[in-house]
């Protein structure tokens, strides 16, 4: 008979002369209502206090994050239930040897599931926090929490195993020589992706939003979370790609932060002229050229004084250097040139090579077919053909 029963015992025997097994179940009921008063005072009275504080210390950084602080909250207050639980049966139940046994083992398993939790809120806890400084995402350590996780479900494993066959966790470390091997085999992608996580931290490789180009996976877009075993690409045309971490380290892929982060992005199209259209600008030639608004807004009469028994290619280079000069969305800071390259069987490419000072993807795209346009347009006033090839079809 355990302590309490035996307290209320004659009680309600006094009350209740015919109901023997009363006594027993009002002292398990009042151990499970004792459990359930402990936590919901634990829960709603003391740990909040404790939150309110450390949130009063930085309402601005630690206020962010009241959701983990309560799940927090929730566990330690398990915890301490199953602690009172381990500590304080005997004096509510009376279950035996074997049955105390099982008691003890059950409590004490409960303990050390929440001990497992606690030590993962405190870890999300600390990530969080980390989120919040300036240099978080320069070196993002997602990899690395998750690898701490990971250590503390395995050890949580491994006491929980040692409490059901009552043996020191020592015992169950030392058969893990013969399962070496095993481990290895299972947990291969997530030892790659943990060092490949501290490389990519220390080597600051990418980050949270880097845009990223990785053709063998099919991504192309930025990076929305850097795990352990994947990294997560939200491709332009919103769908998600995951790219295994270690293969950011062992294969080549292109990131594009350097663009985002200088004063433009480049602009290099080509327009391929038709080689019969090529000639020399004669007298009559560039009566004609100097007659027209659109050049002499752009080329100055000396200029096109000097183009005379020049060819019509190196005027139109001229004429399309000045007009990227002129343009008032292009960064003129960075390198900007209309240059030829080797002629082929499809014609002179004339290359031009700028940078646009708006990086965003749809004002840059729209930027880089008006200076095509007006540039493809302007073919005609120097005489030049654009090249294509013969379709078959027939034109009237």
């Amino acid at each position: 008979m355990s302590k309490v029963e035996k307290l209320i015992s004659p009680w309600v025997k006094e009350a209740f002369p015919h109901l023997d097994w009363l006594p027993q179940v009002l002292s398990i009921c009042s151990g499970v209502f004792l459990l359930v008063i402990i936590y919901y005072v634990a829960r709603c009275l003391v740990l909040p206090g404790f939150e309110k504080l450390t949130v009063y210390i930085s309402p601005h950084r630690l206020g962010q994050l009241k959701p983990l602080f309560s799940k927090l909250n929730r566990r330690l207050a398990g915890f301490i239930c199953s602690v009172v639980f381990v500590s304080g049966f005997r004096y509510f139940y009376l279950p035996g040897d074997e049955g105390e046994v099982f008691y003890r083992s059950i409590g004490q398993i409960i303990a050390i599931i929440y001990s497992g939790f606690i030590f993962s809120s405190v870890i999300s806890i600390a990530g969080a926090a980390y989120n919040q400084l300036s240099f978080a995402k320069e070196v993002p350590i997602l990899g690395i929490i998750q690898v701490a996780k990971l250590i503390t479900f395995i050890v949580t494993s491994i006491l929980i195993i040692s409490v059901l066959i009552d043996e020191s966790p020592a015992y169950i470390l030392s058969g893990f020589g013969a399962l070496a091997a095993v481990l290895l085999l299972v947990f291969k992608d997530t030892i790659l992706g943990f060092v490949a996580s501290i490389q990519i931290a220390a080597n600051r490789l990418v980050k949270d939003g880097d845009w990223i180009q990785f053709d063998q996976y099919g991504a192309d877009g930025e990076i929305e979370e850097l795990g352990l075993n994947t990294v997560k690409v939200r491709n332009w045309d919103k769908t998600i790609t995951t790219v295994p971490t270690y293969a950011l380290i062992s294969q080549s892929f292109k990131n594009w932060r350097g663009m985002q982060e200088s004063g433009g992005r480049r602009i290099k199209r080509a327009i391929h002229l038709d080689l019969n259209s090529i000639r020399l600008i004669d007298s009559d030639f560039l009566e004609t050229l100097k007659s027209n608004e659109f050049i002499t807004q752009v080329l100055s009469n000396e200029e096109l004084n000097n183009a005379k028994a020049q060819s019509n290619v190196k005027l139109f280079r001229a004429y399309a250097e000045e007009y990227l000069r002129q343009h008032e969305a292009l960064n003129h800071n960075l390198t900007l040139m209309v240059r030829e390259l080797a002629p082929s069987a499809e014609g002179l490419p004339v290359e031009l090579y700028c940078f646009s000072a708006d990086k965003r993807w749809i004002p840059y795209e729209h930027l880089q077919a008006d200076i095509m346009d007006h540039l493809l347009a302007s073919l005609t006033m120097f005489g030049l053909r654009p090249y294509q090839h013969v379709t078959g079809q027939l034109t009237g």
